[in-house]
């Protein structure tokens, strides 16, 4: 269980109005209702990277996010000769921007509607979980075609509460993406995964993006004749500073937390699916890292694929490292007993907790058999070859009738993704991950393999051969496959393909049962978090949410922490840092003209009355996870004042747990942003689009 207090909280919108004491408490001066309203700005101005968080910042559709979060465009505009990721990337005028790449979108929330009533209606205590599932996949199937009916939307319907309730959400989807400006990673990723969650942090982590639309002022594919979008609302931003204990906003679309998960799910989360998931990301790692080696358009390549895999790494392994140093699950031991017991004495059915026991018990076991058919697939060939072939299946279906992610409106993406390997693929790599891949799954406990899958596995040693009989490496070749039937597939020698096809029915099997585990799951899960909640309510605490990728409102106070006895960290990083970091060697490496800035003093404007020089990046106690990424760091009156990149690594159990004295989120400070690009990378083009209220010096 989770319970509200202090800064914690990821909260919808529509929550808002009823927090107006806690926000008067922080010391926010902006009206909750207006904080509330998706219409108005700030919310207005605030969008989806659909991984990250990003916000508008002027009216010409200039965003700003993370470095991290654009990498993938830095990534696939660069090579070893024009190399954008150590270089930096700088359009000073509107036609030397780049495509942010084929799959790039950004999406605008504009509508949320609670369709609860509609997802539930006519469902049955009695059905399985199979059917549950699927009459409810198909009436959000239904009011998701409804909501696109004006193909300028991506509508979606997630499920709060892990069922309880469901919002429609409209968002306004951009396809034409471009990049605007991005610093070196000498100063966007500074520091590197040495860093990565760590504090004190000196890393300039942002970017500048344009959003793109038809002459008509509606979305288009990406074309020349296409013109910036309209923003409506932009953010203003504010460089008169913030110190200790002031109060901030944070607006964004968090990824996942599990809040609300019992204590057997922790864990089998800590004692079972982390260290699986570890030890398979760094021998991911290491075997791309060896294939690449001592080939330089190979390792700009696949890049972003690493930096990809790293933070998820690092991520899971400091949820390992938080488990064992604070013990959650004894934490979660103690008020699972307290809401037992008093749900004990308040319900009749006394048989449902061991439902829920038993449900979630059957969750965690196929947990095991999909991560081993994960290592499995570990192959971008075989990954597409599958996709493919399911897209043919689906095709000859009712559009209705077709799984989702493979009706009509999901095709642009699917193209989209096997376009992407254009820029991240390469046949040696993959052949390498894929036969390594494969070693690793013969090793794994022979109980969690998918049933038959075993024998139809290609052996390790002739992965090599099937590289050689496979055109799909080809990205002309491999998008053609979009338009074959599934007979065309049957005929095909292509080994890939072959593969596909033989693996197709163990998938299929996994993903019955997986429906079966998450109807019941759906069935139970509500039942419990109706509970959970009329037990907090009954002591006067709010619950929120857990974070699931929609737009979520969260707040706190400038802050440093005591990670240890005696040790005190925060709030703030200053640019003499980065000095006493630089090494000359990676990933502490500065580069010289920031370095000739800092030593000159060149602060200007920029410079912090209290700290003497210009602030990097700063602590506070906001709630947030990944998908926070590049979201809006907002002063007490909604302007933006830094974006939010990282917590640190003794923040990272908060996905499961909030623990108000040490949880602290990372931000980059808006001023040390202003200052890199107006006396380090002299983006004054870019800096007089926007609206910026420097002090009065």
């Amino acid at each position: 269980m989770s319970m509200a207090y202090a800064d914690e909280g990821q909260w919808q919108p529509h929550q808002l109005p009823q927090l107006k004491a806690e926000l008067k408490r922080v010391g926010i001066v902006l009206p909750a209702e207006k904080l509330a309203d998706l219409t108005k700005a700030p919310l207005s101005a605030m969008l989806s990277l659909g991984g990250c968080s990003a916000s508008f910042v002027s009216d010409a559709g200039l965003v700003v996010t993370n470095h991290h979060c654009a990498y993938g465009a830095i990534q696939r505009n660069s090579s070893a000769q024009k190399n954008y990721i150590s270089d930096g990337f700088l359009a000073k005028t509107m036609s030397e921007e780049l495509p942010a790449g084929s799959d790039s979108r950004m999406y605008i929330t504009d509508k949320v509607d609670n369709v609860t009533a509609q997802v539930l209606q006519g469902i049955s205590p009695t059905m399985t979980g199979k059917d549950r599932h699927a009459m409810v996949e198909n009436k959000i199937k239904a009011l998701i075609t409804e909501c696109e009916q004006d193909k300028a939307y991506r509508c979606s319907i997630p499920s709060f509460h892990r069922g309880m309730e469901y919002y429609r959400i409209r968002q306004l989807m951009i396809r034409d993406v471009r990049l605007v400006y991005a610093p070196s990673d000498k100063i966007g990723n500074f520091g590197g995964e040495v860093d990565n969650f760590e504090w004190p942090r000196h890393t300039g982590d942002f970017s500048f993006l344009r959003a793109y639309v038809g002459k008509d002022g509606r979305p288009a594919d990406p074309s020349p004749d296409n013109i910036p979008y309209k923003s409506k609302d932009f953010l203003t931003i504010s460089a008169l500073g913030l110190k200790n204990g002031d109060p901030i906003l944070l607006a964004g679309y968090p990824g996942r937390t599990s809040r609300y998960k019992l204590p057997e799910e922790i864990r089998f989360a800590r004692d079972v699916s982390y260290p699986k998931r570890i030890a398979e990301s760094q021998s991911d790692v290491e075997v791309i890292n060896a294939a690449t080696q001592g080939n330089p358009d190979a390792v700009v390549r696949y890049a972003s694929v690493v930096k990809g895999i790293n933070n998820g790494l690092k991520k899971t392994q400091g949820l390992v490292d938080g488990f064992n140093r604070k013990d959650i699950a004894a934490i979660k031991d103690e008020q699972d007993a307290e809401f037992r017991s008093w749900f004990s004495k308040n319900n009749p059915d006394k048989d449902f907790l061991k439902e829920l026991d038993t449900v979630i018990a059957s969750d965690m076991a196929l947990t095991e058999e999909e991560f081993a058919w994960s290592v499995a697939n570990n192959s971008e060939l075989l990954r597409s070859a599958r996709t493919l072939y399911r897209l043919a299946l689906e095709t000859a279906k009712p559009d209705a009738q077709r799984e989702a992610g493979f009706q009509q409106r999901d095709v642009a993406f699917i193209a989209a993704r096997l376009n992407r390997l254009e820029q991240s693929y390469m046949q040696n790599v993959d052949q390498a991950r894929y036969t390594a891949a494969l070693q690793r799954y013969n090793k794994l406990d022979a109980k969690t393999h998918p049933q038959g899958l075993d024998i139809l596995l290609p052996m390790p040693e002739s992965v090599a051969s099937m590289y050689q009989q496979s055109e799909l490496g080809n990205t002309a070749k491999r998008l053609a496959w979009l338009k074959q039937d599934a007979a065309a597939f049957l005929q095909s020698d292509d080994a890939f393909i072959k593969l596909a096809i033989k693996l197709h029915d163990i998938g299929m099997t996994l993903e019955e049962r997986r429906k079966e585990v998450n109807g019941n799951l759906e069935r139970v899960i509500p039942q419990y978090m109706q509970a959970v909640i009329t037990w907090k309510n009954s002591q006067g605490k709010p619950v929120y949410a857990d974070a699931n990728s929609t737009l979520r409102v969260t707040y706190g106070t400038v802050a440093p922490y005591s990670p240890k006895d005696g040790v005190t960290k925060g709030p703030f990083t200053t640019v003499e840092g980065i000095v006493e970091k630089h090494t000359g060697k990676e990933p502490f490496i500065a580069p010289d003209n920031l370095l000739t800035a800092i030593k000159e003093k060149r602060y200007g404007v920029f410079k912090d009355a209290t700290l003497g020089t210009v602030p990097v990046d700063f602590l506070s106690s906001a709630d947030t996870t990944g998908g926070n990424s590049g979201s809006a760091v907002l002063n007490k009156n909604g302007e933006l004042i830094g974006l939010n990149f990282d917590s640190t690594y003794e923040s990272i159990t908060k996905d499961w747990y909030f623990d108000s004295a040490i949880t602290r989120a990372i931000h980059v400070d808006i001023r040390y942003m202003l200052w890199v690009m107006k006396e380090v990378d002299h983006a004054d083009n870019v800096l007089k689009e926007m609206s910026v209220k420097y002090p009065i010096k």
